[in-house]
């Protein structure tokens, strides 16, 4: 049973990242959006189960929890700890293939899909992740990509105005022509 080390805040006041002494994955992302997506986990399972959470997001020692604005970080806090110090790692999980992009832009053949997935990989997800998030590639329409943030990063401020922004300027390098829009 992995103990909490730290419990950090993000940029996103509605979220909150644990910090385990032991990692619950090898790795391996897990994201979820609603306690039906979560029925096969049992950490998230019990999360959702919680009153006010809304989302959770885990990956090796970290924990991200969403709520909806409605609860007090003190309370919900104590209510999150338990099922969370009870969890057990699972190092044995297979990464969800659509966990960071959908199927059809892992097998696409275009090369700007293929080039914003690997840019996104190499400079922007590690520092979503630090932030207690992460970002699926959803598809590409025309010239607009479409993007979901994961994790804190779901229902963050500063996610659909700077990060966005970066992102685009990023992708741009890649295609002028593209623009970024995030759903």
């Amino acid at each position: 049973m992995p103990k909490i080390k730290e419990i950090e805040r993000t940029p996103n006041p509605d979220a909150m990242r644990f910090v385990l002494s032991e990692p619950l994955t090898n790795g391996v992302t897990r994201s979820f959006e609603n306690g039906s997506e979560a029925e096969e986990d049992e950490l998230a399972k019990a999360l959702f189960a919680i009153d006010h959470v809304i989302n959770v997001y885990y990956v090796d020692k970290y924990i991200t929890v969403t709520q909806d604005g409605k609860a007090v970080w003190s309370e919900l806090l104590r209510k999150l700890a338990p099922p969370i110090r009870e969890a057990k790692p699972n190092l044995n999980l297979e990464e969800d293939e659509e966990v960071h992009a959908t199927k059809e832009v892992l097998e696409t053949d275009d090369p700007r899909l293929q080039q914003i997935n690997q840019l996104l990989d190499e400079q922007v997800r590690p520092y979503l992740l630090a932030d207690g998030g992460g970002l699926k590639i959803l598809g590409l329409e025309g010239n607009r990509l479409k993007v979901h943030y994961q994790g804190a990063c779901g229902t963050c401020p500063t996610a659909t105005s700077g990060t966005l922004y970066a992102i685009e300027s990023m992708v741009k390098r890649i295609d002028p022509d593209l623009q970024v829009v995030a759903v």
